[in-house]
């Protein structure tokens, strides 16, 4: 039986537009988690060094700008999810749309990964 997990896109941001990007998606109910401090594992910096490097190399010399960029995983918010549904369509065209806007300051590869599930602290009623 497969682990409970999230549907992410990993992509890397060039730090100087990632807070711009961030304030779009989130916009969209998409939500950016820079991958050192996700959660989802004991060593965050070491994940995130690994996962660059990773996905540079996998490059073979095309995405050697990105080489220092931060590599962020991209969650899905509630509102793209129908109960038991699989995620739409519509949730990755918007997804991958929106990354396209940033041509110059993101790589990824299009697709899905699936990462243990990140969790936001919510606002409690008191």
């Amino acid at each position: 039986m497969r682990r409970p997990h999230q549907n992410v896109a990993t992509v890397l941001v060039d730090p100087a537009v990632v807070r711009d990007l961030e304030l779009e998606l989130m916009a969209l109910d998409l939500w950016v988690w820079p991958v050192a401090t996700s959660g989802i594992s004991e060593d965050g910096p070491r994940l995130a060094f690994q996962t660059r490097r990773r996905m540079v190399q996998a490059k073979r010399g095309a995405w050697d700008l990105a080489a220092e960029w931060l590599p962020v995983f991209v969650a899905f918010g509630d509102t793209w999810y129908s109960g038991a549904e699989p995620l739409p369509w519509s949730a990755h065209a918007t997804l991958w749309d929106t990354l396209a806007r940033y041509p110059d300051h993101t790589r990824y590869r299009l697709g899905l990964g699936g990462v243990p599930t990140l969790r936001v602290q919510r606002e409690t009623e008191v």
